[in-house]
Order: structure tokens, then sequence, then C-alpha cells
């Protein structure tokens, strides 16, 4: 695939540094914060954010158990979050290529109709379960997720920007 005029050059990612951010982001929405409905999902902003730049090693399989360890530690309708998650990457995937060739910012406004979507299609679920529904308020977490998610971008890409080892004999 051609890069995007003024893109850098990334260096290959780590996979332990992809797994590690996931665990993160897993740990860091189990924490007892009292689930709020405005606010933001980090998991699914990792997953996210991996599916559309690491589609090979984060798949619609690792958001499924992932899914399934949020609706364990949240105490959910089991497969809730896994269905979100599954359906979150396969939307990642299929809008991935156009993606790609956006700035952070572009990207950010891409991904507002995707993560409104997979908060709804949660929400539907809860409710047809039994659930009673969060409020409008709930309408805030995909803007904040959006609003996150070149930060994310930032943070995450930031081993991979690091200069290659200096070479005397090459001019670049």
């Amino acid at each position: 695939m051609i890069m995007p005029r003024g893109q850098p050059l990334l260096m290959p990612v780590n996979p332990a540094f992809i797994a590690v951010s996931l665990v993160v982001g897993l740990a860091l929405n189990m924490l007892p914060l009292g689930r709020l409905p405005w606010m933001p999902d980090l998991l699914m902003l990792l997953l996210a954010f991996w599916g559309v730049h690491q589609p090979s090693r984060v798949g619609i399989g690792a958001g499924f158990v992932l899914g399934l360890c949020m609706d364990v530690s949240q105490s959910a309708l089991l497969g809730q979050h896994a269905l979100a998650y599954s359906a979150l990457l396969f939307g990642v995937h299929e809008a991935r290529r156009r993606l790609l060739w956006f700035g952070s910012w572009e990207q950010a406004l891409h991904m507002i109709p995707l993560l409104a979507s997979v908060h709804a299609l949660q929400v539907l679920v809860r409710m047809i379960a039994g659930g009673l529904f969060p409020g409008w308020e709930l309408l805030a977490a995909p803007l904040l997720e959006a609003l996150l998610w070149p930060l994310v971008g930032w943070i995450l890409l930031a081993p991979q920007r690091r200069p290659p080892d200096k070479d005397e004999n090459r001019p670049l």
C-alpha cells in the first residue's frame, strides 16, 4: 500500500506491547469508579485502535475474549460486551483502509458513528434482557472516546517512532 504524503514510516510493533496495552485497558475498565453511562470505555478504544493499526494481531476473537472478561468483571449479561467488541472490530476491519489515509483528528471523526453504534448495541442488548435505559448522557461516551483517539494514537505509536540505529555509511 502506498503511504499517504507526510506520514512517517513506523517501525514494527512489539506484540507484547499490544498485549500489555490491552491488559492495562482492561484493568482501567475494571476500576471501581462507579460506572457512569458517559464514561469512555478505554478497552473499546484500545481495541479499535489496534484493530485499525494491527489487524492481523488484534482480531474479532481477541475482542470476544476481552468482552467476556468485561462481562464477568461488571456482572453484566454474559456476551453483552463480547458481542459489542466483536461488532466493533468487524466495523473497524471494514473501515481500516479508508481510516489510514486520514490524520488522527479525521480518524476520530470517522470513528464517532462506529463507537456510537457499538454503545447503542450494548444498550439494546441490555434493554432486551430487561435492563433499564441508562439515560441520554450515554451519548457523551462516544464523543469522549473520539476526543481521546488522537491522544491514544500518539501514546501507542510512540515506541514505533524511535529512530533506527545510526549508520555512518548511509546518508539517511
